[in-house]
């Protein structure tokens, strides 16, 4: 049996009618950027994650780049971040001059460790932005306090947090603002690449809606300079269509974490911990193992494809080699990376397909 990571089409299908006559809606009234289906969205996301302003921007990256512009964040600054979060999250904080600086990770959430963050914490630091990584939200209240105490904002890396929530609460909302990507591949995915910023600081909002759109205040005057980062018409429709089909996607990736919870059962398997504080949404479900390399060869032989998020942490990317971080600067973000392994757990996953992924895990052995 052939199990794919991820399978677009097959969400695309379930949903055909009412994503064509969106785009058809678009597409006849002619108007692309900035317009009511833009504005639609951004009040409907807002009142599903209850908070004042939503503002639609290009992607997820750009949503952190401009939210921490807008939280005053300023070329020579540092902002901390997690150490094992995808790239695109210290690239938005380069987008902005700032330096980039890392806190290891708990090993049980694989996020920002709060004890390890006032590690991390220096005279240039003017924010901090923990990920709440493959859907499970970072522990927020100690890190908030943290950041309280030193007057310094801090903006959630939500692109892998639609719909999960800490204390009840959605994550995006809990900070001074939430950063949202909205990659194909993501639990509230378009079709394209978009992404989105929420807050209930007006003043995030407000200057967050100028620096998408060139700085402009009003048509034609500019209070600042800013940047072409807007969320279009046709994605905006079609984000409308899947929010609402996005409560019973994250129910269904609940439901295939805990069928592989429950028959998973090789013991040289580490499966994910769900955290008491939070709901996990599963845009991921990341085991842990030993011999990784040679438990994907033996699931790709049996036709299952796995993936790695991520393999190589952001203190070890040529990229960031100015950092002056070499390994085992950040033990658990490294260890974390040789091990973790991402099972296919999409909405449209079969019962057979999770099957037969759980019994091909219970089959590897050494």
């Amino acid at each position: 049996m052939k199990v794919p990571f991820g399978d677009l089409a097959r969400q695309y299908q379930s949903i055909r009618n009412e994503v064509d006559d969106a785009v058809s809606r678009v597409l006849c009234r002619g108007s692309f950027i900035l317009g009511e289906e833009l504005a639609r969205f951004e009040q409907e996301f807002a009142a599903y994650l209850g908070c004042r302003h939503v503002v639609g921007v290009g992607s997820g990256t750009d949503a952190l780049h401009l939210a921490l512009a807008a939280a005053g964040v300023l070329a020579g600054d540092e902002v901390v971040t997690a150490a094992n979060t995808c790239v695109p999250t210290a690239a938005a904080i380069s987008s902005t001059g700032a330096k980039v600086a890392l806190a290891d990770i708990a090993p049980a959430s694989f996020n920002m460790d709060p004890h390890r963050l006032e590690q991390s914490i220096g005279p240039n630091t003017k924010a901090i932005v923990p990920v709440h990584l493959y859907g499970q939200a970072a522990d927020l209240n100690p890190i908030l306090d943290i950041a309280r105490r030193a007057s310094i904002p801090v903006i959630e890396d939500s692109a892998q947090g639609h719909g999960a929530s800490y204390q009840s609460r959605k994550l995006g909302v809990i900070g001074d603002a939430g950063c949202f990507s909205f990659y194909p591949t993501k639990n509230l995915g378009a079709f394209g690449d978009a992404g989105a910023v929420a807050t209930d600081n007006d003043e995030i909002a407000n200057r967050v809606r100028q620096l998408r759109n060139y700085g402009e205040q009003r048509r034609y005057l500019h209070k600042t300079k800013g940047y072409n980062s807007r969320l279009d018409e046709l994605q905006a429709a079609i984000l409308l269509v899947k929010l609402g089909y996005l409560d019973n996607w994250n129910r269904r990736r609940r439901q295939i974490a805990e069928f592989y919870n429950r028959e998973i059962a090789n013991p040289l398997i580490r499966k994910p911990a769900e955290l008491q504080y939070g709901s996990h949404n599963y845009h991921l479900y990341v085991i842990r193992c030993r011999w990784r390399s040679e438990l994907q060869a033996h699931l790709a032989r049996l036709q299952i494809i796995t993936l790695i998020h991520y393999p190589v942490p952001v203190h070890l990317q040529e990229a960031y080699a100015d950092l002056g971080k070499g390994p085992g600067s950040y033990p658990e973000a490294e260890t974390a990376a040789n091990e973790v392994l991402s099972l296919p757990v999409f909405p449209e996953l079969t019962d057979d397909e999770i099957q037969y992924v759980a019994d091909s895990i219970n089959s590897f052995t050494l």
